[in-house]
């Protein structure tokens, strides 16, 4: 008789988190973060941690505890990496043979992100720079600085979720003199920096940004960037593509004769595959390479246990080829990309999801991966054999307490001869011959994709007797180009179809599913999604919406990305194009409503504001509709997977009570 137990929102408290795992160039120690819930439960804590070379000793390595981003130096002698103190990032340093870390920039509005010179002598910084608002700050009395201040707003993107209204400064790039304690602005101007690269000798420095064009007079509007190159000693920039594409990423190849880019060409608008691009680093044209390959490049899948995942590509030894991660039947992996376009290799994968990784001087892999059953731990891998090492076991106390349910991957054809893939995970406690009440679950984006990787949300509801299917319908990554670019244009279509078609595939294929006792769940596009399928279908006993999106008309001027992702995705706006905005908004379908229908919302989500949330139920009430808004304070659109642990608790909770109270056990 098994003397576990089953898993409750509550063990998230005890649950620890690895990531960002960064590899000793001189003697293979692996330092890493590890992330835990506070003692007040309504937040997190950051500390290094340090592998020992021989991958046996897990020993702390930095006092801090909102510590991130960990980089050794190009001999390994320091570990740098940022720390946060007061509302903003310093970098700091500390020597890998032990001792104080040291606090080394000061700048007004912290630091964002870091790079060591090659030979170990600068960091490269991207940080905000003060503007007049901060010198008119600094020129008030004390008392002056007590009243509230207006905010003058001038640029169309004016918030971001998770940060709030943005103010007028600018992002730019400076260089820390290690010896001399010094920073100097390198950027200056109207403009922000994306990503960087130093060039391998140190001497020439690569961003992206975009500027005004002439079809762009705002360049907040402008969907693509450019890749420029500036000296390391300033000057004018020069400015290397056209404009025809949109740089995630970039960084010069070993030899400093190229620039590799990760980009598109947006030409299925943001459900474009991301390519590798080479391009000359003295300028040039570029070109794209694997077109033919028809995977998703980099990181998208999704999970409740971690906001943001990927690693930048990494170059072999022999500098002839790089490590990417892809994206692919609900597999994240790293593969091999020969740089001259001839060869394409998966070498580490399986059934999990690879969410970062690094690489070692001997040519090993260290890099942390999740799978159905663990939310992530660090592993070695040796390249040459594929013999992989567990350097971690973070969560070992909690799992050997906890009974755990393992999805099974099953495969489909819908209707119009398109094959799916879902997963669906049996109550803990499931009984051979019994028949139980199930849970749809439908992924945000809907450019990402659903894995084998964990989700507490989905063992939750299986502890609770419920059993729980997800799957990838169109619109979603894994698939390839056609796949994910099919739902743009029409939201609540052959999308809201393929999950129909699961739901009967999934009745037919395990008949333990009862057809009458259906809920159905999602977030942000899934809790478009949700809002969709209960005015348009009467099949589910029970809905939880969340963080959703009802009406396209009013997301359009509300939502941080309102005004451009509507028009890429629903093909129109709000004064040009309003009846096809209100045709897809769920909304316009709330009298046909009958699924009672929880709405969980966060104050603060400007992704899909709780404007969205408010609407429906505020329509749903007025009709006489079975319905409950719950609002989470100081939560935004990434709540579930890195908010407030107490909130994170409370959410689940409702999901599960929601369920409990409206479909029979």
């Amino acid at each position: 008789m098994s003397t576990k137990r089953m898993i409750t929102s509550e063990d998230l408290y005890r649950m620890h988190w690895v990531s960002d795992p960064a590899v000793s160039p001189e003697n293979g120690a692996t330092a890493y973060i590890l992330k835990s819930v506070n003692d007040k439960q309504d937040g997190y804590i950051t500390q290094i941690r340090l592998i020992k070379p021989d991958g046996g000793e897990d020993v702390p390595f930095a006092a801090g505890e909102q510590d991130a981003a960990p980089q050794w130096s190009p001999d390994g002698s320091q570990l740098a990496f940022l720390r946060k103190k007061g509302e903003a990032n310093q970098v700091w340093l500390l020597p890998a043979h032990g001792g104080e870390a040291q606090a080394v920039t000061g700048l007004k509005h912290g630091v964002s992100a870091f790079k060591w010179s090659p030979d170990g002598t600068a960091l490269l910084l991207r940080a905000e720079v003060p503007d007049d608002a901060d010198e008119a700050v600094d020129g008030m009395s004390k008392d002056e600085t007590k009243r509230p201040q207006e905010k003058i707003v001038d640029r169309i993107r004016c918030k971001a979720d998770g940060v709030g209204l943005l103010n007028n400064r600018r992002t730019h790039l400076f260089i820390f003199n290690i010896a001399s304690k010094s920073s100097e602005q390198l950027t200056d101007g109207a403009f922000d920096i994306g990503s960087f690269d130093w060039s391998p000798d140190g001497t020439q420095i690569a961003y992206t940004t975009k500027l005004p064009t002439e079809e762009f007079a705002d360049a907040d509007l402008r969907p693509t960037n450019d890749l420029y190159v500036i000296s390391r000693e300033g000057g004018e920039a020069r400015q290397l593509t056209d404009g025809k594409i949109r740089i995630s990423f970039i960084s010069f190849i070993p030899d400093g004769k190229q620039i590799l880019m990760l980009a598109d060409d947006m030409s299925c608008g943001y459900a474009t595959l991301t390519r590798i691009h080479l391009i000359p680093a003295e300028g040039g044209e570029y070109r794209a390479l694997y077109t033919d390959l028809d995977i998703q490049l980099g990181h998208s899948c999704v999970s409740d246990m971690r906001s943001g995942a990927g690693t930048p590509p990494l170059y072999t030894a022999d500098q002839k080829s790089v490590y990417i991660q892809v994206t692919q039947n609900g597999r994240v992996e790293i593969a091999r990309f020969a740089l001259d376009g001839s060869d394409f290799e998966i070498v580490a994968g399986g059934d999990r999801e690879i969410y970062q990784f690094a690489l070692a001087p001997d040519g090993s892999f260290v890099f942390a991966a999740a799978d159905p059953l663990n939310p992530g731990d660090l592993y070695r891998m040796e390249l040459s054999t594929g013999a992989e090492t567990r350097l971690t076991d973070c969560n070992g106390e909690l799992w050997s307490e906890l009974e755990l349910s393992l999805p099974e991957e099953f495969q489909f054809t819908t209707g119009d001869g398109w094959p799916l893939q879902g997963w669906i995970i049996k109550p803990v406690a499931f009984k051979e011959g019994t028949k139980v009440p199930a849970v749809l679950e439908i992924h945000g984006g809907p450019q990402v994709m659903y894995g084998h990787t964990f989700m507490h949300e989905f063992q939750l509801l299986a502890a609770a007797g419920f059993a729980v299917f997800y799957t990838n319908p169109r619109g979603g990554h894994g698939y390839g180009q056609k796949h994910v670019n099919t739902v743009r244009g029409d939201y609540g279509g052959r999308d809201f179809q393929d999950l129909i078609e699961t739901v009967d595939h999934v009745l037919e294929r395990f008949p333990f599913v009862d057809g009458s006792r259906l809920g159905v769940t999602g977030g942000s596009y899934g809790g478009f999604m949700t809002n969709w399928i209960v005015g348009h279908t009467d099949r589910f006993r029970a809905a939880v919406t969340q963080r959703s999106i009802s009406n396209w008309l009013s997301f359009y001027g509300v939502s941080d990305i309102g005004y451009h992702f509507t028009e890429d995705q629903i093909w129109g706006n709000a004064w040009a194009d309003f009846d096809k905005l209100w045709k897809h908004s769920p909304l316009a379908y709330v009298k046909n409503v009958t699924t009672p229908l929880l709405i969980l919302h966060g104050e603060q989500d400007l992704r899909c504001p709780i404007e969205q949330g408010e609407q429906l139920f505020v329509a749903l009430k007025r009709l006489g509709k079975q319905t409950q808004l719950i609002r989470f304070p100081e939560a935004n659109h990434d709540l579930s997977r890195s908010g407030n642990p107490y909130l994170r608790t409370r959410r689940l909770s409702h999901i599960v009570r929601w369920f409990d109270e409206h479909i029979e056990k």
